[in-house]
């Protein structure tokens, strides 16, 4: 496993930058690599050449030579004249949070979509670094009038991605078309939805899995899952869709927001979210944080949350446990009082007595709504059922 080292830089608005740094540490480790030194720049601002100052600068040169590592990974994002300076500076490769966060996406994608959707955040992020990388061909050849050849490979490059980009694109709005008439059909069919969402690694494969009993691939590991898998979950008469996103990281990279915003498009259909948390975490105030203004971000904080603190086994806090609007359990051991929770928020619903003309009402009933009694007579027959109000509204006509 290739050793780097670690650059933090600390400015004064990060109050949780040590687990910052843990998790930099586990974003890394996640690329294959593994970190040999950590040296911390305390700055109350970027440096807009270089990141951080000449005298950090130096002290770094030499470890790394010392050391004889050749990658620096920042644990802030770079632009792609400070990357080009300090690459040329250190003479080695630097690396910086958005490259590590899409290098992890590009490993756990397994749909077509899910590859089109990191191609296109991946194309969008080297475009603007081409500038730099033919400097070794860059010499004039017949005077100004004419470019030099690494200005014309840049040129030749960037009409190449931009292409590359505009194809994935157009492939995933193909999908998206799709995934809209899927969602299209389920709505038809007046099924309610639910959404599990959260920071990455909180358990939310694990929920899905144990309300289903279907496997959808989970792991101890950031961003185990970015394609959305929805379940139908049948639970004491009642159906309802839950499916799993992608999860959320602080400073999620604009560009993956952006091109994962059809699979995204599902946490803004939904008729409750179910915000999964790890109550095992240091950083739980943070991550519950960064999901919030995620959701905001892509419009969907107006939907009802019910909040999931999960992985309680690894706590000394009591589970399982209700409180208020509050679920307190472990996903690997029993989900009983999640499941009853999310019910009793989806279907709320009044029991009421109809009678029914025999035909096909019946079987329609017995489908959508709880059936708690019936009585068959000679006109008809007699139900006792739990009922939403838009089925009452279709049924009034039968009250009793």
């Amino acid at each position: 496993m290739e050793k780097v080292l670690l650059a933090g830089v600390h400015l004064p608005e990060q109050m949780d930058f040590e687990e910052e740094l843990e998790e930099m540490k586990q974003l890394i480790y996640a690329c294959e690599m593994e970190v040999e030194e950590v040296w911390i720049q305390n700055l109350r601002s970027i440096n807009k050449k270089t990141c951080i100052n000449s005298g950090k600068i130096e002290e770094i040169r030499q470890r790394l030579i010392i050391k004889d590592l050749s990658t620096v990974v920042f644990n802030c994002d770079l632009s792609p004249s400070m990357q080009q300076t300090l690459e040329s500076i250190w003479n080695c490769e630097v690396l910086d949070r958005t490259y590590l966060i899409l290098q992890i996406f590009q490993k756990r994608a397994k749909t077509k979509e899910a590859f089109l959707q990191v191609e296109v955040a991946t194309l969008q992020y080297f475009l603007p670094r081409l500038k730099g990388s033919y400097t070794h061909m860059d010499r004039q050849k017949g005077g100004n009038r004419n470019k030099g050849l690494g200005e014309k490979k840049i040129e030749i490059d960037s009409r190449t991605i931009s292409k590359q980009i505009q194809r994935a694109k157009k492939e995933l709005k193909n999908l998206e078309g799709q995934r809209s008439l899927q969602r299209r059909k389920r709505n038809k069919n007046e099924i309610k939805k639910v959404c599990l969402v959260g920071y990455t690694n909180t358990g939310k494969s694990s929920i899905l899995n144990a309300m289903s009993q279907k496997q959808v691939f989970e792991k101890d590991m950031l961003f185990a899952t970015l394609n959305t898998s929805t379940r139908k979950i049948e639970y004491n008469r009642h159906e309802f869709l839950c499916s799993d996103t992608v999860g959320f990281v602080s400073s999620l990279p604009h560009t993956l927001i952006e091109a994962f915003h059809s699979t995204l498009e599902e946490v803004k259909e939904a008729d409750l979210l179910v915000h999964v948390m790890d109550m095992s975490s240091n950083s739980l105030e943070n991550q519950k944080k960064v999901t919030l203004e995620t959701l905001q971000q892509i419009h969907a904080d107006s939907i009802p949350v019910l909040n999931v603190y999960n992985k309680c086994d690894k706590t000394d806090h009591p589970y399982p446990l209700l409180n208020s609007n509050q679920v307190y359990i472990s996903a690997k051991e029993d989900i009983s009082l999640l499941l009853k929770t999310i019910d009793e928020l989806l279907f709320s619903n009044q029991i009421l007595k109809i009678k029914i003309p025999y035909g096909n009402l019946v079987n329609e009933i017995n489908q959508k709504c709880k059936v708690l009694k019936q009585e068959y007579k000679e006109d008809g027959i007699c139900m006792e059922v739990e009922m939403n109000e838009k089925m009452i509204s279709k049924y009034i006509k039968y009250l009793e």
